[in-house]
């Protein structure tokens, strides 16, 4: 039963149009896809995990991002802010458009809890030179 959620899980994240290339070290992991009351948009969740020294690369999302940071901490660098860090137990938002990349520099696996509000059918995230 677990494997049949897991495979509508997968499809729902698909069909939200939710999944971006992959980094090496870095991988989201879909949690679910739901419509919102908001005519056209839904709420999408992942996990997202890190391996040490790596990162999501330089991108952006056509809707928000609301994170929550459940183990470890990572570096979050947003164009034109000095970096901050992020740690378990703490969140950050991106308003739609922002230019970032988050970044594990310690020696630990980071784990978050990302929450993106987007257009349904528009992808989750958008590579960024």
């Amino acid at each position: 039963m677990r494997q049949l959620l897991l495979g509508f899980v997968a499809i729902a994240f698909l069909a939200a149009g939710a999944v971006a290339a992959q980094q090496a070290g870095f991988v989201r992991i879909p949690l679910q896809t739901q419509d919102l009351s908001t005519p056209g948009k839904v709420a999408v969740q992942v996990r997202g995990e890190f391996d040490p020294g790596f990162g999501t690369g330089r991108h952006t999302h056509l809707g928000e991002e609301l994170t929550y940071i459940l183990e470890g901490e990572i570096e979050v660098r947003v164009d034109g802010e000095p970096p901050r860090v992020i740690r378990a137990g703490e969140t950050f938002f991106l308003p739609a458009g922002v230019v970032h990349e988050g970044v594990n520099t310690s020696s630990a696996k980071v784990k978050v809890l990302a929450t993106y509000i987007v257009e349904k059918g528009q992808p989750l995230a958008l590579p960024s030179k």
